[in-house]
């Protein structure tokens, strides 16, 4: 199934469950929801409601994402400071043992010397 079609799905799964879930709520515990003296029809109110917890997941995953973010920015700006120190004090270390390890490894044969 492409993307889009489980996108799509997606959607249209998650407003008949908003509906029909708000409908029954509104029915059950019998609310009703007043604008300026004006009852709102039971699809308005759930569009009403939908949008208000939309804009309060939003609210918190903002927050969520700058407290965790700037955690996860300056962890990682610290791991990478210790590993640019690391690498700055030790890189004479570090090319020696490389020029050592690429002279002193084991060539392996190539096919012209293996079958002669």
């Amino acid at each position: 199934m492409s993307f889009f079609k489980s996108l799509l799905l997606a959607i249209l799964a998650t407003m008949f469950l908003t509906y029909a879930l708000g409908m029954s709520f509104l029915e059950f515990f019998d609310l009703s929801v007043m604008v300026d003296d004006e009852q709102l029809a039971p699809l308005q109110a759930i569009s009403m409601s939908a949008l208000v917890v939309v804009v309060l997941i939003l609210v918190a995953l903002a927050i969520v994402l700058s407290v965790f973010g700037g955690a996860i920015f300056i962890a990682v700006m610290v791991l990478g400071s210790i590993a640019m120190a690391i690498i700055g004090i030790f890189w004479p270390v570090l090319l020696v043992a490389l020029a050592i390890y690429l002279l002193a490894r084991e060539k392996k044969p190539t096919t012209q010397e293996y079958y002669s």
